[in-house]
């Protein structure tokens, strides 16, 4: 059999399937039903919404890189170390993945709020963390940085380590071929796990009203807008909701054409990364 056949399926698992995507999508076609159409160009381009958006945008972005900066290191030592206690450090990693997301706001709020473990200390400086734009961003970032580690940390697990010590043994110092080597080998695996924290920024809510609350322009990220709008017009609640159902969609989208897997031009690209590597 080529290799590029594939085997049919039970149709029991199909009938699954089918179900398991009518449970998703079906409610997301209730909410496109209930748009008022008339009035949906009104509604979504408020003063009120249109700085929630912008708000999501900006702080979401910042979140996202801070996301890299932060899970990129983790996701190398978790996927290429061995050290005790590693599979605990692991779990606490990925903790935010099952906390709820409120918890994860309260927790910030004693750690970096005006009375918290840290907030004394930035008080002294000057620094006030809590209920402002930066409150949002750490929400933001503590909720979606598993996902960039875990997600980064499979493409390092699946892309081996034989090409770093390739590179290793013809003399490249270990900033080489990370630089060199490891990225090219992981990026399209960056890049969706990038993709994804972004996605999840952008619908963070509980963390957020927790830990930041929700000052027009300041801290009302689009999901505070929406769920302050469900009691004061339905219709704007509404679309909002398509609005970010719709980014949400694209974002995604982006994530599934941006990786899994490794190409064979990518694995070409390390390859002769390696010997490359070794002048540096």
């Amino acid at each position: 059999m080529p290799p590029s056949s594939t085997v049919p399926l039970p149709r029991w698992v199909l009938a699954g399937a089918v179900a398991g995507a009518l449970f998703l999508l079906l409610p997301l076609a209730a909410v496109t039903a209930e748009v008022n159409w008339a009035e949906f160009i009104p509604l979504v381009t408020s003063d009120a919404s249109l700085a929630a958006l912008s708000l999501s945008l900006r702080t979401a972005a910042a979140s996202t890189l801070l996301c890299i900066l932060l899970g990129v290191p983790l996701a190398l030592v978790l996927a290429r170390t061995r050290f005790p206690g590693k599979r605990l450090v692991r779990s606490l990693v990925l903790l935010p993945l099952v906390l709820p997301p409120v918890v994860g706001g309260i927790a910030l709020l004693y750690t970096f709020g005006r009375q918290g473990l840290l907030g004394g200390t930035l008080d002294l400086l000057g620094i006030q963390v809590a209920f402002s734009t930066t409150a949002v961003i750490l929400a933001q970032t503590f909720v979606a940085l598993p996902f960039l580690v875990l997600t980064l940390e499979g493409a390092l697990r699946t892309a081996g380590t034989r090409y770093e010590a390739v590179a290793a043994t013809l003399g490249a110092r270990p900033w080489t071929v990370l630089r060199r080597v490891t990225v090219p080998l992981v990026l399209p695996g960056l890049a969706s796990g990038a993709v994804l924290s972004f996605a999840r920024c952008l619908g963070e809510f509980g963390a957020t009203l927790a830990f930041a609350g929700s000052l027009q322009g300041v801290t009302r990220t689009l999901p505070l807008e929406i769920y302050l709008q469900r009691e004061a017009d339905a219709d704007a609640a509404v679309a909002l909701s398509l609005v970010l159902v719709v980014v949400a969609v694209a974002v995604v989208g982006l994530s599934y054409r941006s990786a899994p897997g490794r190409s064979a031009s990518t694995r070409s690209a390390a390859g002769r990364s390696a010997p490359a590597g070794a002048a540096g």
